[in-house]
């Protein structure tokens, strides 16, 4: 099992050797996941543990919390991916505004009394430190005087374009799922609780799970084929996903509420993970009750035919 800090640096325990990765990894996407896995096979081969080192909350809640971007994972499911990558330790450094003042070969300091790294692991365009003044070419020359050696990884999208957490983020909230699931290297997923909503789907026919999400960024307004994992109900479920405020109702609330055609159960209370698989449509608003349940109908139609071309 791995191994999780949440110490400061100036209280971290030393205990090393480490091969090491360094990183905000929001979303742990398929750039990541190539650097942590390399990480942790340089690990084995040299017969040391792999660390990985990150921060919460985004440092940019501290530094410039007017451009904080809407974060695609949880820490919760950030320490998860890494376990799953064969991390043997995540050391989550608390980001403070005395923390995001250090200087970056002061953080390499604290950093080596307590992690001993042999071997670090950034991608190309790594910067850390205050100001964001630390480099890959700061840490080729720190490592270079300490005994250790720096690798870096170019993260390339499948496109030849730049694989990075922004880029997704944009594809989200075009609602280019399928574009967002290339660069994470698999669909983006919600995650939640079923709590009770209005019951406004069962009156039309078509009882919805509402989601209560934990992640900040959703996929645009819009109605998306998805594929509902309920691990104490059966598994995997073909499941139609409207995300918006529910114009045709005059809503004025947020929701991600799921029809799930076919299932039968109570899915209050549940735990939901709800991958996004293609978009139908955007959100509109219908003049009348009736005209919305015909689109919902076709909208069912489409989405079983889209399942049945590309998940069968």
């Amino acid at each position: 099992m791995m191994e999780v800090w949440r110490h400061a640096v100036e209280a971290a325990p030393a205990s090393g050797p480490f091969v090491v990765t360094l990183g905000n990894f929001d979303g742990v996407h398929a750039g990541h996941r190539e650097l942590l896995k390399i990480a942790a096979g340089r690990s084995k081969a040299l017969d040391h543990r792999a660390a990985v080192v990150t921060f919460d909350p985004h440092p940019t809640v501290v530094v410039a919390p007017q451009r904080k971007p809407k974060l695609l994972m949880t820490l919760e499911q950030r320490l998860a991916a890494f376990e799953s990558e064969g991390m043997d330790l995540a050391w989550v450094i608390p980001f403070s505004r005395a923390f995001s003042e250090l200087e970056p070969l002061a953080f390499l300091e604290r950093m080596r009394q307590t992690l001993a790294p042999v071997e670090l692991h950034v991608g190309r365009a790594f910067c850390f430190g205050r100001d964001r003044s630390g480099t890959v070419e700061t840490l080729e020359a720190w490592g270079a005087d300490h005994g250790c050696r720096v690798h870096t990884l170019a993260l390339r999208a499948p496109d030849g374009g730049r694989l990075s957490s922004t880029r997704i983020r944009e594809a989200l909230d075009e609602g280019e799922v399928e574009a967002a699931a290339e660069l994470l290297g698999h669909p983006y997923a919600l995650t939640g609780v079923v709590v009770e909503g209005d019951r406004r789907g069962r009156h039309l026919g078509f009882p919805t799970a509402n989601l209560a999400w934990e992640q900040e960024q959703l996929p645009a307004f819009g109605v998306y084929v998805t594929e509902a994992l309920l691990p104490h109900h059966g598994g995997s479920h073909f499941g139609m996903t409207n995300v918006g405020e529910k114009p045709t109702f005059e809503g004025q609330r947020l929701t991600v509420e799921t029809h799930l055609p076919g299932f039968e159960g109570d899915l209050y209370g549940a735990r939901l993970d709800l991958r996004f698989l293609h978009r139908l449509r955007g959100e509109a608003k219908f003049n009348s009750v009736d005209e919305l349940r015909d689109q919902i109908a076709q909208d069912v139609a489409e989405g079983k035919t889209w399942w049945k071309d590309h998940r069968s």
